[in-house]
């Protein structure tokens, strides 16, 4: 039956878009997050990319919930106590890679 075929074909597509959409959201939130993490950090992106992982990793958070937190604290300076920490002892071990405005050493 042609029509059970095509409802199928497009409920499979409809399902493929929402999923896009939801990667977009997601993959935008932990952009923000790692940026937030960078200048707070005065880090380099990738050891931005690095803390948050680190943060999703030891409290066992998902990443774009972890992220979402860093944007929410961003807003209203709000933020779980474990993921505070985590977060502090993951930006002190890998940043500053260099303070803006100072000459490095050498």
């Amino acid at each position: 039956m042609p029509t059970d075929r095509g409802s199928d074909q497009v409920f499979q597509l409809q399902e493929q878009v929402r999923q896009l959409k939801e990667a977009v959201v997601s993959h935008a939130v932990v952009d923000q997050a790692i940026g937030m993490i960078v200048v707070l950090g005065r880090m380099a992106p990738d050891q931005g990319w690095i803390v948050l992982k680190e943060v999703s990793q030891h409290t066992n958070i998902k990443l774009r919930n972890v992220a979402e937190m860093i944007l929410i604290w961003g807003r209203t300076g709000v933020m779980p106590p474990e993921i505070r920490a985590t977060l502090e002892e993951s930006v002190d071990r890998h940043g500053p890679t260099q303070i803006p405005g100072v000459p490095s050493e050498g």
